[in-house]
This record gives structure tokens, sequence and C-alpha cells, in this order.
């Protein structure tokens, strides 16, 4: 068998996310609450539960719920991530309830991301 080189092993990378693009293909939003014992100390349980019943409430179908342990970044917690299908993911901090709901409200269902709450965009690449 040939050695892979570090090409090769990029376009498996891409193959495999474009296969499993947020999941099944179904959704067209993931949204992942990070719930590390820093995130749910700063209030990311309650950040979960305002995100859901926003979801709920517009009775969307299309919008996975995820969550993630720590991201390293305890000092801006509450932190969300939004996936929206061919956009390049956005990191919120500082967030609560209201902060949710509104990104939800704005973002997620009308497409504007909502600048004043953004850590980062754009997804970790290794190099």
């Amino acid at each position: 068998m040939a050695k892979l080189k570090i090409e090769d092993l990029k376009k498996i990378k891409e193959k495999v996310h474009s296969e499993t693009a947020l999941r099944e293909g179904d959704r067209r939003v993931k949204i992942t609450v990070h719930m590390g014992t820093c995130g749910i100390a700063s209030g990311a349980r309650e950040v979960m539960d305002s995100l859901m019943a926003e979801i709920e409430e517009a009775g969307v179908t299309d919008v996975i719920v995820t969550t993630s342990g720590c991201m390293g970044l305890c000092s801006r917690e509450p932190l969300v991530t939004v996936e929206i299908l061919g956009q390049e993911p956005i990191k919120y901090e500082y967030m609560n309830p209201n902060k949710m709901r509104q990104v939800f409200k704005r973002h997620v269902l009308q497409g504007e991301i909502q600048t004043p709450f953004v850590l980062a965009k754009g997804a970790e690449i290794l190099k």
C-alpha cells in the first residue's frame, strides 16, 4: 500500500466532511451550546433552555442542537457555535437567554449575524 500524502488526507477529510455535513444533510443549522463545567457555571444551561423554547415556539425542524465540553475559553462563557450549511461557523460569547433568543431569531431564522456577540468566525484548521 502506498503512503498517504498530506494532500490525500486533506481530500479524504473534505469528502467525509461534505458527506456528513451537519450530520444527516436534512438539517440546515447546527447549534452547539458549550457546556463544560465553566459554561454551566456561567449560565449555559439557561441558554440551552431558552434555545430549546425558541425552537419549539418557531416550530422549525431543520435545526439540530448539540452540546460540547469546554473550548478552553472559560472567561468567555457561555459560548454558542452556530453552523449554517454552506456558511462559516460563528462562535458567540457571553451568551445569556435574551442574547440566545436574539441569535436564534435573527441569525438562525433570518440570516443576520449578531456581530456584537461574536467571538470568532470560521472553523479551526489543523496544519
